[in-house]
């Protein structure tokens, strides 16, 4: 039997019904579903759900930067348990949660229950000062559970803590990895925040789920700076100037010490971005680096940090404990300098071209290579330039965006034409130190003699990214600044091609 037709008036009555019915006061379908869901209270984690980081972490590293020694210590705290541990960290050293990277769709959704009276609730194993710190800001939460200093509410300690406030299945939680389970058995409903999968599988009703937006390999690599792998590159000047660039065992250990000091200067890069957290996120250009907006978490910055250095100090091993004794000493300074040299004047710069000369110093011992004295002074001259052109360009930049007085690291506005002549001398006596040390003796016909189109190409590359440093142009570090400019790229060509044509 066939089914009746609706008729045309009919028809036209069941397509504006919802119409009429939100003329009326009705709220639509969807809106009536979560008012009915208003009464079942929403209890919400903090790390890796409502904030997309580890703020016990964050609070390590805001100790590490303002107390280093007091940090040492550290170990000995946890001889009173996990609570006492958070807590006393807590009293010490927080992060400000007024720049904490929130995961924003998320907190949309919680003002969107909230509006329809549902209770909110931050349940978390961060400290209570920690947590309360977040609550005040999001300005969402009716109540917050917490570590206090005696008992560490994670795992089943908070899912026993839930189930006495509420019941089993008398609440939804929000949470974003594995070691929420044990919570979402226990609860109505769950919602994946982040990195959260496989709940459904493992019996649990899901409500919703937040994913991360993609794109995490990318940010993966950002964050350990692989674009700044270039600067490791400066292992190989002693095979060049020694013109044993093409021989196969020399070539071999230049690979491998380049390789060590990619490895070690990532980790010193995730060490100075967990460090520097709180200052990059109120920074107009920093504020967007992976660890900084939260696209890489705190969590896996700390695990890779040490994988990436044991994995250098392999590599060097490799070779010979020289060249181990370089990438340590290489690393000790970058750490001081993370810590505490960065903001010393004239120190700071002294110490990054320390920290340049230390490559070439390990090119030179990896392949069992002379250290050309000369050839070591130029290359710290050189990028002692670069490090000054990076602090000039920093205030410049902001100079004619019309700002206050400002600070790039120590030095304020006013040192800005100082900086800029101490860099543009040590860039340039750089050249001339290489020149001077370069032989002189090639005949015209001789490949070597192609080297000396390098040093016109220098001049021309350093007046140009002064130029635009004066000119404002300029707002991270010059290396990376001239893999996308242009006419950095094409002096770089040649200059490479030089090279490659006279070693």
């Amino acid at each position: 039997m066939r089914a009746s037709r609706p008729s045309e008036t009919e028809a036209g009555a069941s397509t504006s019904r919802p119409a009429e019915e939100m003329q009326s006061g009705e709220r639509p379908i969807e809106s009536k579903r979560a008012q009915a869901g208003s009464r079942i209270p929403l209890v919400v984690d903090l790390d890796g759900t409502l904030v997309s980081s580890d703020l016990m972490l964050e609070s390590v590293f805001v100790l590490a930067k303002h107390q280093p020694l007091r940090a040492l210590g550290l170990p000995l705290w946890l001889a009173n348990g996990w609570a006492q541990f958070k807590h006393r960290l807590a009293m010490t050293a927080r992060p400000d949660a007024r720049t904490l990277p929130y995961n924003r769709e998320f907190v949309d959704y919680l003002r969107e229950q909230k509006k329809f009276g549902r209770p909110l609730v931050l349940a978390t194993a961060a400290d209570e000062a920690i947590a309360r710190d977040v609550a005040q800001e999001v300005g969402l939460f009716d109540a917050v559970y917490a570590s206090d200093g005696a008992e560490n509410l994670s795992g089943e300690r908070k899912r026993e803590r839930l189930v006495s406030e509420f019941g089993i299945g008398g609440f939804d939680y929000a949470g974003d990895s594995d070691r929420d389970r044990t919570i979402w058995h226990a609860a109505r409903k769950a919602i994946l925040v982040g990195r959260a999968r496989g709940a459904e599988a493992d019996g649990v009703k899901v409500e919703r789920a937040f994913r991360d937006g993609g794109g995490r390999i990318g940010a993966f690599a950002e964050a350990l700076r692989i674009d700044h792998w270039l600067k490791n590159a400066l292992v190989f000047p002693p095979l060049i100037a020694a013109h044993r660039l093409y021989e196969i065992v020399p070539l071999l250990h230049g690979i491998a010490a380049f390789v060590a000091f990619c490895l070690c200067a990532s980790s010193v890069y995730l060490l100075n971005d967990l460090i520097d957290l709180p200052q990059d996120r109120l920074h107009p250009h920093k504020k967007h680096r992976p660890l900084a907006s939260g696209r890489v978490s705190t969590r896996w910055a700390v695990t890779a940090m040490p994988l990436l250095l044991l994995g250098a100090f392999a590599a060097g091993l490799t070779q010979s404990p020289a060249l181990l004794g370089v990438l340590g000493l290489y690393y000790l300074l970058m750490v001081g300098y993370c810590l505490r040299l960065r903001e010393v004047i004239v120190l700071d710069v002294l110490t990054l071209a320390m920290g340049y000369a230390l490559r070439v110093i390990a090119g030179a011992v990896a392949s069992s290579l002379a250290v050309e004295h000369w050839l070591v002074l130029s290359c710290a001259l050189f990028f002692l330039g670069l490090a000054l052109l990076k602090r000039y360009a920093e205030l410049a930049a902001t100079r004619l965006a019309g700002g206050a007085e400002v600070h790039a690291r120590a030095y304020p506005a006013r040192d800005g034409r100082a900086v800029a002549i101490f860099g543009c001398l040590s860039g340039y006596l750089a050249v001339a130190v290489y020149a001077y040390h370069t032989r002189l003796d090639y005949a015209l016909n001789d490949r070597h003699a192609l080297v000396w189109l390098v040093f016109p190409l220098l001049l021309y590359w350093l007046t140009h990214i002064w130029l635009l440093a004066h000119r404002g142009k300029i707002f991270n570090d010059p290396v990376t600044f001239a893999l996308a400019d242009r006419r950095s790229q094409v002096v770089g060509l040649l200059a490479v091609a030089a090279i490659l044509a006279s070693a």
